[in-house]
């Protein structure tokens, strides 16, 4: 039987502490607040207990944030969408951020195994002065355990709207995209790390950020399959593909931590969770 589950997360100030409060059905949930850089900003882990999605499955997230709150949202392993029997797998995320509020929103990378039907939608939603940093990584089967992406299709859907749209639609057997030089060359990790803002981004300030991003990859192993960009005056984007996930979490994890220190001048203080 499928499951459909959702996740209603919402950050609010009490003092000088942003706290956490949450409601859910189904098997989607935060673990404890954790406050290991202080009271300002809250860390949660979101878990999904059965590990993973089949076809029929739906996740549902919401994240609100109010004004002058500070939250970051990991996972402790990966999303997982597995073989369907024809439905769809589907997780919707969906981000709402009010005047100065910030977040992090940090997931663990999305796996897609051999004959999933899936589809993974984020949606930004940012009121004037509301700022993100977020990252979609996603892995195309597991090739060091021997299971290529050979079937079925994912979709990925990054959107704020009105403002910046980025959609791939990944089929297996579609060679040209899978193999080939105009498409992903024979990687089969692909991942994007973006800071979003509700107001345009000051041009200095966004000139020292795309000039930090480029000057972690340039010494990166990556440095040939990375890129940065602005593609709109809210947003910017770094790019890579890779042969596999760990190298490009690895460079999207020092470009955050660069990011985070120029951008709201607070040191990287990575996820507990991440060092288990």
């Amino acid at each position: 039987m499928p499951w459909h589950a959702q996740l209603q997360i919402d950050y609010c100030a009490e003092a000088s502490r942003t706290v956490a409060r949450y409601q859910h059905t189904g098997p989607l949930r935060i673990l404890k607040s954790l406050y290991p850089e202080g009271d300002a900003i809250c860390h949660n882990v979101l878990v999904h207990p059965p590990g993973g999605l089949v076809g029929g499955d739906t996740l549902d997230i919401h994240v609100h944030a109010a004004s002058g709150t500070h939250g970051l949202i990991t996972t402790p392993g990966a999303t997982r969408f597995y073989r369907s029997q024809g439905d769809r797998a589907v997780q919707k995320s969906r981000i709402t951020l009010e005047e100065g509020a910030r977040l992090e929103w940090l997931p663990l990378e999305n796996i897609a195994y051999s004959g999933c039907l899936a589809e993974n939608r984020l949606q930004l939603n940012l009121t004037g002065g509301a700022e993100l940093i977020g990252w979609d990584v996603t892995a195309l089967g597991l090739p060091n355990a021997n299971l290529p992406f050979e079937q079925g299709r994912f979709l990925q859907h990054i959107e704020m709207p009105g403002v910046w749209l980025e959609r791939g639609h990944i089929d297996a057997t579609d060679l040209r995209l899978m193999d080939s030089p105009l498409g992903l060359a024979g990687h089969r990790c692909t991942a994007s790390l973006f800071f979003a803002a509700g107001s345009p981004i000051e041009r200095n300030r966004k000139q020292r950020v795309l000039d930090a991003a480029r000057d972690v990859m340039a010494s990166h192993d990556l440095r040939g399959t990375a890129g940065v960009t602005s593609p709109n005056p809210q947003v910017i984007v770094l790019r890579v593909v890779a042969p596999l996930v760990e190298s490009a979490m690895h460079g999207l994890r020092q470009v955050w931590a660069v990011w985070r220190s120029l951008l709201w001048d607070t040191s990287a203080s990575s996820p507990r969770i991440w060092s288990t």
